[in-house]
């Protein structure tokens, strides 16, 4: 058929069809005695697709994109592509309801009596502003894609370390603040007499590094899904799941799992491990999900990856997706408060651990307290453990 005849079929404009040809999208066949071009059925299915890809808001680079995985048969990165523009919309909805909100409020203040204070306005605006600003600035400072290959590997390494060290001393806590690291292993110098692991030398004392970021790891998931406890068939959600490995665990207490990650390549290995879990592009700031889909939403070494701005966000997520019952468990590196920071800080100042204090600028860990204090004000009930110097659970559930 020709142009015309495409058009109409389609329901799209002929300069339309012309634009996604100069775009490279389809390349339909030209007559060779008059150059008119001809358009095969193959080609109005690929017009099709542009036009339902179009539909739901797909860039043409995208688009580009998923055409060639199409084209190669590649479900499952096309469902990455779509899972992608997807979270793009939750992300715009989320917002556009957070505009109405701020909206209504500034309503109400203007209806109350006596004269309008406009600085209240001013100052609505400003946070709707400044919350805006924190869900579009956050991005993959770490690249977890390069790291998927390795991270079971690392965690369980990190995890032997720590349950060897709690077996030969005797505990499971860290009485010192130590260097954090990604890393297995981290020597540095250390001028505390008094610490359980130094070792003299000629020049300064020199210690193996007794807290990792994994450090309790197995312990602090299996404390988490045992304070959810799930009943069978309830629906749960796993922020940042990396590898899946708390999701796991909750899949194996009988929870219909879900389980969310920005970095595909983590989300590729999560569902080569655990086949039946809801796996899906995703992160806490614009969860993809309906109001009340879940009842209960965890999530364990991810929290800390946000800005305190992001992080009340990422909180207010969690409890629109809950169902009114609801319960949060997160698991965590976290201050007690913001005494117990300070000292840390100073400490790893003063001892001049660069490592450890390069993670304390690039990681955000919350306080405890604030923490609690929020969820309590939000109606829940809250109780926690702490498994090392900064690694804790907490589980929030609803009083109502």
């Amino acid at each position: 058929m020709n142009i015309k005849e495409a058009a109409s079929r389609l329901g799209i404009s002929a300069r339309a069809i012309r634009f996604y040809e100069e775009k490279g999208l389809i390349l339909p066949a030209k007559q060779s005695n008059n150059g008119y071009r001809t358009y095969t059925e193959n080609d109005i299915w690929r017009l099709q697709t542009i036009a339902a890809l179009r539909e739901i808001g797909m860039s043409l680079q995208d688009i580009t994109h998923a055409l060639g995985e199409i084209d190669q048969g590649n479900q499952q990165r096309l469902e990455e592509y779509l899972e992608l523009q997807q979270a793009v919309m939750y992300a715009q909805w989320i917002e556009l309801k957070r505009m109405m909100d701020t909206t209504q409020r500034m309503i109400d203040l203007n209806r109350q009596d006596g004269p309008l204070d406009v600085s209240h306005l001013h100052d609505l605006a400003d946070s709707a502003r400044r919350l805006r600003e924190a869900r579009q600035n956050w991005h993959d400072r770490w690249n977890y894609d390069t790291q998927a290959a390795i991270h079971d590997q690392r965690v369980q390494a990190a995890s032997r370390v720590s349950t060897g060290q709690a077996n030969s001393e005797g505990r499971h806590h860290s009485d010192t603040p130590s260097p954090i690291s990604d890393e297995i292993e981290v020597s540095h110098p250390h001028h505390n007499a008094d610490r359980d692991h130094s070792t003299p030398d000629d020049s300064n004392d020199t210690v193996q590094s007794s807290f990792y970021l994994y450090h309790n790891y197995d312990e602090a998931l299996e404390q988490t899904a045992h304070w959810i406890s799930p009943a069978l068939g309830e629906k749960g959600l796993d922020i940042g799941t990396g590898t899946g490995n708390l999701a796991g665990k909750l899949l194996q207490h009988g929870a219909d799992m879900t389980a969310i990650d920005q970095s595909r390549e983590m989300l590729r290995r999560c569902r080569t491990k655990y086949p039946e879990m809801h796996v899906k592009l995703g992160n806490f700031l614009a969860l993809p999900f309906a109001d009340h889909s879940f009842d209960f939403v965890v999530s364990s070494f991810a929290f800390h990856h946000l800005s305190p701005d992001q992080q009340l966000l990422a909180l207010q997520e969690m409890q629109r997706v809950l169902t009114s019952r609801g319960r949060i468990g997160l698991t965590d590196l976290m201050f007690v408060d913001a005494t117990h920071r300070d000292s840390y800080i100073q400490q790893a100042e003063t001892t001049g651990h660069e490592e450890q204090l390069s993670a304390l600028r690039e990681r955000h860990f919350p306080l405890l307290g604030e923490l609690c204090g929020w969820l309590e004000q939000q109606g829940y009930v809250t109780k926690h453990v702490r498994h090392n110097e900064l690694l804790h659970t907490l589980l929030a559930v609803p009083l109502r």
